[in-house]
Parts: C-alpha cells; sequence; structure tokens
C-alpha cells in the first residue's frame, strides 16, 4: 500500500492540465492566505482602535510604511527564491531546486540577523525623518522596536513559504498563517483587555505568532520527501543558485523598497497636515483597501510561480495564456470589491475608528479617489508578476520605478506643494495617475518579452527536428 503523502496531494500541476483549473485551484489558498494575513493584521488596528482609541490606531498606521521599506529587500529575495525554484522544478533539476532551497533559507536567517539590530537602533530616527506627529511617535517607535525582534521568523515564514508555492503548494502556507492569525488575535485580545497594553500588546502578539508560522513552515519544508526537503545540515550560501536568486531577488527588492519610498512620501505628505484625525482616517481608509490589494498580490505570485515553470519546461503555449486568466480573474474581482467598499465605505471605516466622525470622513474621502481605480492596478500588479516569472526581475523594477515611484515622488513634490493644491484629495490623485502609466509600461513590455522568447523556442524546436530529421 502507497504511503499517503499530504503534500503530494496538495501540489498543483503548473505545467500540465487544465490551465484555468489549475491556476483557480493554485490562487484561492494564495488569495485566502493573503486576505487572513490583512485580516489579521487589520485585527491590530480594529482591536487597539477599539480599547485604546484613535491616536494609537495612528501610530500602528504610521509605521507600516516604513516597516515595509526596510524589510522590502529581503521579502524581495524571498521572491526570487521562488521564481528559482520555480525554474529548476520546470526543468527538472533537482540539484538546482536543493541548493536554491537551503540556500534561500540561510539567506533568510543571515538577513534576519540583521535587519533586527538595524530596525531597533534606527526605528525612531526614521520615524522623525517621516515627520511622524509629535503626540504618536513615541508609541509608533515602541511597535516598531518589538515589531523588529520578530524580523527572523517573519523573513524565514516567507522565504519558506515562497519555496512551498513554487513547487504547487499554496495549502499547506494557507494553514499554517491560518493558525498564526488566529494566536496573533486571541493575544491582541489578552495583552490590550486584560494586561492593559496598547501598541506594545499588538506588537508582541505579531512576534509570537510570526514565531509560529515561521515553525510551522521549517517543519513542512524538513518532511518533504522531493527537492524541496530542508535539511539542516546543508544550510549553506550555494553560490550558482544563490546568483540566480540575486539577479531576480534584487530588482524585486528595489521594486518594492521604491514602492515603499513613494508610499514614505505619501506619509510623509499625510503627516504635513499635522493632523492625528487625518492620519486615523487614512491609515485606516489604506488598511480596508489592503484586503483589496493582496488579492491582486496573490495573483501576480501566481501568474510567477506558473509562467515560472513553464519557462523552465519551456513551454511557450501557455506564457501568455497564464498572465491574461490570471488578469481576468483580478479585474473581476478588483471592479466587485472596489465597489463594494465604497457603498459600505462608512460602515466598514466605522469597525476601526470609534471615536471621530471626521476620520471617517477622511477615510470616505480616499475611497473616493481609489476604489474606481483599483482596476489600473490589477492590470499593473498581474503584468509585474508575469515579468518576474519570465525572469524579467529587472524589466519590471524599472517599468514600476518610473511609472509608479517616479510620477508620485515628482506628484508631491511639484503639484502637491503648491499652495491651491495642498490637499488630501490631490495628494490621492497620484495613486491612479501612476497606476495607469506603469500599466501601459508593463503590458508593453510583458509582450515584447514574451514574443521574443517564444519566437526563439520555435526556432530551436525546429533546428532540433531539422537535425534529428
Amino acid at each position: 500500500m502507497a504511503k499517503f503523502n499530504p503534500f503530494k496531494r496538495a501540489q498543483v500541476d503548473m505545467v500540465n492540465g487544465p490551465l484555468l483549473k489549475n491556476i483557480i485551484k493554485f490562487a484561492i489558498p494564495f488569495v485566502l492566505s493573503n486576505l487572513f494575513q490583512t485580516f489579521f493584521n487589520a485585527a491590530d488596528l480594529a482591536i487597539v482602535g477599539s480599547f485604546c482609541g484613535s491616536a494609537n490606531v495612528a501610530a500602528v498606521g504610521a509605521t507600516g510604511v516604513l516597516t515595509r521599506l526596510i524589510i522590502g529587500m529581503f521579502v524581495g529575495l524571498g521572491t526570487g527564491a521562488g521564481v528559482v525554484v520555480a525554474h529548476s522544478i520546470g526543468a527538472k533539476d533537482d540539484e538546482s531546486v536543493s541548493k536554491t532551497v537551503h540556500s534561500a533559507i540561510t539567506t533568510a536567517l543571515l538577513g534576519g540577523v540583521f535587519l533586527t539590530f538595524f530596525g531597533i537602533f534606527t526605528c525612531e530616527y526614521f520615524l522623525g525623518l517621516m515627520k511622524t506627529p509629535a503626540d504618536i511617535i513615541a508609541l509608533s517607535t515602541l511597535y516598531m522596536k518589538i515589531y523588529f525582534v520578530g524580523i527572523i521568523p517573519m523573513l524565514l515564514y516567507n522565504f519558506g513559504a515562497a519555496i512551498l508555492r513554487a513547487s504547487g503548494d499554496s495549502q499547506t502556507p494557507l494553514i499554517y498563517l491560518t493558525l498564526a492569525g488566529f494566536i496573533n488575535v486571541g493575544l491582541n485580545i489578552v495583552f490590550v483587555t486584560v494586561f492593559d497594553m496598547t501598541v506594545d500588546g499588538v506588537a508582541w502578539a505579531t512576534t509570537i505568532s510570526q514565531t509560529f508560522s515561521a515553525a510551522m513552515v521549517i517543519r513542512a519544508l524538513m518532511k518533504r520527501n522531493d527537492a524541496c526537503k530542508l535539511m539542516l545540515d546543508k544550510l549553506r550560501i550555494y553560490k550558482k543558485q544563490f546568483l540566480r536568486i540575486l539577479a531576480i531577488g534584487i530588482p524585486s527588492g528595489i521594486q518594492g523598497a521604491m514602492f515603499s519610498i513613494s508610499n514614505l512620501t505619501i506619509q510623509t505628505a499625510v503627516n504635513s497636515f499635522d493632523s492625528t484625525v487625518i492620519n486615523s482616517g487614512h491609515a485606516t481608509g489604506a488598511s480596508i483597501e489592503s484586503f483589496i490589494y493582496m488579492v491582486g498580490m496573490a495573483m501576480q505570485q501566481t501568474s510567477a510561480n506558473f509562467i515560472g515553470q513553464n519557462v523552465g519546461a519551456r513551454n511557450h503555449k501557455w506564457l501568455r495564456k497564464i498572465a491574461f486568466v490570471c488578469l481576468a480573474c483580478v479585474l473581476i474581482f478588483y471592479a466587485v470589491a472596489g465597489t463594494f467598499v465604497y457603498i459600505f465605505g462608512e460602515q466598514l471605516l466605522g469597525l476601526y475608528i470609534k471615536d471621530s466622525a471626521e476620520a471617517i470622513e477622511w477615510g470616505m474621502l480616499r475611497f473616493g479617489i481609489l476604489c474606481p481605480s483599483m482596476i489600473l492596478c490589477a492590470v499593473m500588479d498581474v503584468m509585474g508578476g508575469s515579468l518576474r516569472g519570465l525572469g524579467k526581475a529587472t524589466t519590471s523594477m524599472l517599468m514600476s520605478v518610473l511609472g509608479v515611484c517616479g510620477i508620485r515622488l515628482l506628484w508631491v513634490n511639484t503639484v502637491f506643494r503648491m499652495p491651491q493644491y495642498h490637499t488630501m484629495q490631490v495628494l490621492y490623485y497620484s495613486f491612479p495617475i501612476s497606476w495607469g502609466i506603469t500599466m501601459v509600461l508593463q503590458l508593453t513590455a510583458f509582450m515584447i518579452v514574451t514574443a521574443k522568447m517564444i519566437k526563439k523556442w520555435k526556432a530551436e524546436e525546429q533546428a532540433a527536428l531539422l537535425e534529428n530529421a
């Protein structure tokens, strides 16, 4: 009798079989993982807002952009590791898969140690540079210092989950993330309501839950019986695979960092109004919107993983089909979800903000501008992931740096600085404008790259047929 293997059961074939069915089968756990992660992060704000007031909501919200900026490069390396694993699996190169896995986990450990100390000792300085309001900077600093205690497990989970997903297993990360999320929410409630903690309780709950999810993902990798199996005695940097991770991961990290810098600029612009009420409405609106964006990010990574394996297998017939199936799925979701958020925006904001009707009004202002334009972001996200799956992470990075980061930085430092345009409405217009420009650039680049790749592979196939004739 064959031995039961739960990991094999969870695998999705990315190269063979019905494309739409396999994409949906893979994407749903991935989407749920991102949604649950976003939900549990939102629970931090909701619990703090309910028991500690809007100032604490603003304090936690003000740290998000800076935190993503500091850890962005290493998260990008995790993305690179996933793409390299997908390429190697598609090419059926087990040795390369194994070496990539061990190089990736080693990178997560070393990067986590560095980021822990860097984040703890520099967060207050950077919050000051962001002009974080004086009445919340102490709370924001406290939150960030505790948050960075959990950076090592956070990176281990992200790298490990990227490896599992690249192999076709999107279910295992979902299970562990869900369990960790419930732990996070439970600890939030206990720390805030029983021990009378504020942002520090939320931060410790996050750190503890991240440690749990990291331990479970590492355990899952160690229990595998294929090339993705993790063996502690093989943990080291393998030069060839590490350089491939860097080739894709560094541009992905830079792209993430530049997004964070542009959002950091937006947050600094919000802080220029020196209003806790505006900050609270902005942070809460962004938190609610993040539920939608997480679906786009999941489809972005789904496209990258599927295209990555098909690049390794040199299956040119599916390259464009994968991208456009993912794009169709996310466009439908963004249109429906954006409409829902706009219609029920006040009720959703009210789940977070209990003590300020004005803050809710500022959140609704954000929804009115961003919700109708989210479909532009959807196209941009999927095309960016598709380019990374093709191995063109640098191309994706350049398009995003120019289209998103460049436009937002230019907007904030020119139009927004004019006294007559120094408003939150004008600030929010930078989002759809930058999305639209980047969408056009990414889509054009994807079509050009795939055309060249398909032409090259077909020529090689034809030459091989003639040689064997």
